[in-house]
């Protein structure tokens, strides 16, 4: 606890004149804690020793005068007041305290009540000082931490508080500057293989969760020395500045590949990481920073082509891939304004009587200079970007329009398939956008059926099932394509709200040449009929395909052995003809 002279304001008296200063202590001792000093060379002292408020100085001592003390009080003390004592009686003595920077002026002899007025609107000023002051500095330490924090927003990304692009291609730059000949550097592009599709099924909270998780992970693979820095997305950049051969990279690499293997645990689920990473090297790959982080990128395209999971070095064609893949990728973005996509129909007949059953609606993109794109080309890099929404949804309108048209114009009412992608079935809407198609189109939900692979609806099956059942109770179909190459368990697929079942036809191709794939499609059929589900057997070729299907009870079929997809109009004619069983057989050169 503070003593009750520590909480007083303190003065400091300072006259060669013993009695000036005797009188000013006892004017001021009864309220203030005072000192006293009879020279300015010991006032220095003193204040360099002690803090005071208000200095009372005399203006003529022997040595320094109180008009050169007070500069230098001031600087000592900057919050200190010095109010000026003299015996002069002129204006010019006045005047040039002021200009010194007294605060006040005193004429001997004292006037006493003038003399506690003076002192204590003195203190008053040293306590606006002191406060202005302590404002001021509190204003200027918000500044320092506000223009750290606007540091730190220009150069670290706020989710994992990695370095940032921009500060990555500074340290980058200042790597590249200090190089010494025959020095060599690289940098790794990595690419989370698994952030897309969790963000997708299980929220972007918890893909947050885990690229924070990823960031720590990988921050342990480098020296302190190297930079690990996030781009945004799924991305990470990694500069290595103390490398001598290339097998220093691939011990990197294998320490980020096994950094990856342990699960993951977000929200009580264990996820597993895989990443695709490119690299590029200084100088081979490039001299400035711009060629080198280009390569690096072109590289990581080609790990991603190749299905992920894997790294590659940068090679000088990557280039002409990638550049194709952005062109493709830009093309793609206005093909459904461009009025560029069209739709092309698989027919599915049934096994007993080959008569038409249904469709299968097949996107199909016809591009001004390159012709008809291959779905295989654009529809992964649609998923990738996010464009497999609108499009998704614009194949689903189109195929509704089209198959209505085809009934007003009195070829006979067909189901129409229409896939499904894993984003458009984790998004909440999903049902309210067939729900409102299928009013826009007036098509009746009887006639739409909605094709989702295994790994789609199992991703999130809680989910898959909420909103599966919601759109069967509307009355639309729902099949499991490509079954068979998923990992969906027994007791998943009991629950699930599904009245198809499309086997994939890589177990078709070999169905009469091998027994492995004989006996699992049998199984497939069993199970199916057994949950009381209809099956449907994909890519049928041969009529010994058809007549082994029509053996074991299957369904209906689809593949070129029946028909190749065709144009909307050639599916008009197709269904103005196929009244009959002779007819469709001789149209479409049945087996």
């Amino acid at each position: 606890m503070q003593t009750l002279s520590e909480n007083r304001p303190r003065i400091l008296i300072i006259d060669d004149d013993e009695h000036i200063r005797r009188l000013l202590l006892d004017v001021l001792r009864d309220n203030y804690d005072c000192s006293q000093v009879e020279s300015a060379e010991s006032a220095l002292e003193a204040l360099k020793d002690s803090q005071f408020d208000l200095v009372i100085s005399d203006i003529q001592m022997g040595g320094m005068s109180g008009l050169e003390l007070v500069p230098l009080v001031h600087s000592i003390a900057p919050d200190c007041v010095v109010l000026m004592v003299s015996g002069q009686i002129n204006i010019e003595t006045a005047i040039a305290a002021m200009h010194a920077g007294a605060f006040d002026y005193l004429m001997k002899p004292f006037n006493i009540p003038h003399l506690e007025a003076a002192v204590a609107r003195a203190l008053k000023q040293s306590v606006l000082l002191r406060e202005k002051r302590a404002y001021k500095n509190q204003i200027e330490s918000l500044l320092r931490q506000r223009t750290a924090e606007v540091d730190r927003l220009a150069y670290y990304d706020t989710l994992t508080d990695l370095p940032n692009r921009t500060l990555f291609e500074d340290r980058l730059h200042q790597a590249l500057a200090g190089q010494r000949a025959h020095q060599t550097l690289a940098i790794l592009f990595v690419s989370l293989d698994q952030l897309k599709k969790v963000n997708d099924t299980l929220g972007h909270a918890v893909g947050d969760q885990l690229m924070q998780e990823v960031a720590q992970r990988l921050k342990v693979c480098v020296a302190e020395s190297d930079t690990v820095a996030r781009f945004g997305g799924e991305q990470f950049a990694i500069l290595l500045t103390s490398i001598s051969q290339t097998n220093d990279v691939l011990e990197i690499i294998d320490a980020i590949r096994s950094s990856l293997t342990p699960t993951f645990d977000l929200t009580g689920m264990a996820l597993f990481g895989t990443a695709s990473i490119g690299v590029s090297f200084y100088p081979l790959d490039g001299d400035d920073s711009q060629s080198l982080m280009k390569n690096a990128g072109a590289a990581l395209y080609r790990a991603k082509d190749a299905g992920g999971d894997n790294y590659q070095f940068y090679a000088a064609d990557m280039h002409a891939t990638a550049a194709k893949r952005l062109a493709l990728e830009t093309s793609l973005r206005q093909a459904i304004e461009n009025g560029e996509l069209l739709l092309h129909y698989q027919p599915r007949v049934l096994v007993d009587s080959k008569q038409v059953s249904g469709v299968e609606a097949l996107v199909r993109w016809q591009h001004p200079r390159l012709g008809l794109v291959s779905p295989a080309d654009f529809i992964p890099l649609a998923e990738e970007t996010g464009l497999i929404l609108p499009i998704g949804e614009w194949v689903l309108r189109e195929a509704c329009y089209q198959s209505k048209r085809l009934q007003a114009k009195g070829a006979k009412s067909i189901r129409v398939g229409v896939n499904i992608s894993a984003v458009q079935l984790q998004r909440q809407d999903l049902a309210d956008t067939v729900m409102r198609i299928l009013a826009e189109t007036q098509l009746s939900p009887e006639c739409l059926e909605l094709e989702l692979t295994e790994s789609s609806i199992m991703s999130n099956a809680e989910k898959s099932i909420e909103v599966l059942t919601r759109l069967q109770k509307m009355g639309v179909m729902i099949s499991v394509d490509d079954f068979g190459t998923g990992f969906s368990s027994l007791s998943y697929l009991k629950r699930l709200p599904i009245d198809v079942l499309k086997i994939d036809q890589s177990f078709i191709h070999e169905l009469t040449t091998n027994q492995d794939d004989a006996a699992l499609v049998m199984a497939i059929i069993t199970l199916a009929h057994n949950l009381r589900l209809r099956v449907v057997a994909e890519g049928v070729e041969t009529e010994e395909q058809w007549k082994f299907l029509r053996l074991l009870r299957c369904d209906e079929i689809q593949g070129y052995g029946f028909s190749r997809p065709l144009t909307s109009s050639a599916l008009e004619e197709l269904m103005e003809s196929s009244g009959s069983r002779e007819e469709a057989e001789v149209r479409l050169g049945a087996y």
